[in-house]
């Protein structure tokens, strides 16, 4: 009787076993914004995944995750078993894209690649992290969402202030149906 044995997925062959992730699915990140956007005026916090070599394509919500305005902590030890995690993402209400002491703290202890989403979680507001908190470039591959705009890749603060009710709105008319 022949024993079942799952196939391996080939990994690609210009890659090295363990290299930084060089890019970010637009499903995946679209997805990482949205959920920033649903907790503001707290922080969000997942675990990003790499399924195929070199491009992160999922977001894992851990259990007992805790946020507030000025935190989001992670419960590492329920983060499953998985040697494709390659990091984390979480968001800054204040739409600062600046790793904080804490989070670089956090990136020189766990993941090859980080990102911090900032307030007003449009398409450019977010920035990637290498794991000693240094800016890393991340393509973001993938069909462009409705939502999203494929040529903003960068930052523009667009005048985010504690005045005036919340951003979001402002920077999303079609949510407010």
């Amino acid at each position: 009787m022949p024993i079942f044995r799952p196939q391996r997925r080939q990994r690609r062959p210009d890659l090295p076993l363990g290299s930084a992730p060089t890019a970010i699915s637009r499903r995946c990140l679209d997805s990482a914004l949205a959920c920033a956007r649903s907790a503001f005026p707290n922080e969000f916090g997942g675990v990003l995944r790499s399924e195929e070599p070199g491009t992160i394509t999922d977001l894992l919500l851990l259990p007992g995750t805790t946020t507030g305005r000025r935190h989001a902590n992670f419960r590492l030890q329920m983060m499953p078993v998985d040697l494709g995690v390659t990091g984390t993402v979480h968001s800054h209400p204040s739409g600062a894209l600046h790793p904080s002491e804490a989070d670089v703290s956090l990136f020189r202890h766990w993941g090859r690649r980080h990102i911090i989403l900032g307030a007003p979680f449009g398409p450019g507001a977010w920035r990637a992290y290498d794991g000693n908190g240094r800016e890393a470039h991340l393509d973001v591959v993938g069909l462009a969402s409705a939502a999203s705009d494929e040529g903003v890749r960068t930052y523009r603060p667009r005048g985010v202030g504690r005045g005036g009710g919340s951003p979001i709105p402002d920077a999303f008319p079609d949510d407010e149906e």
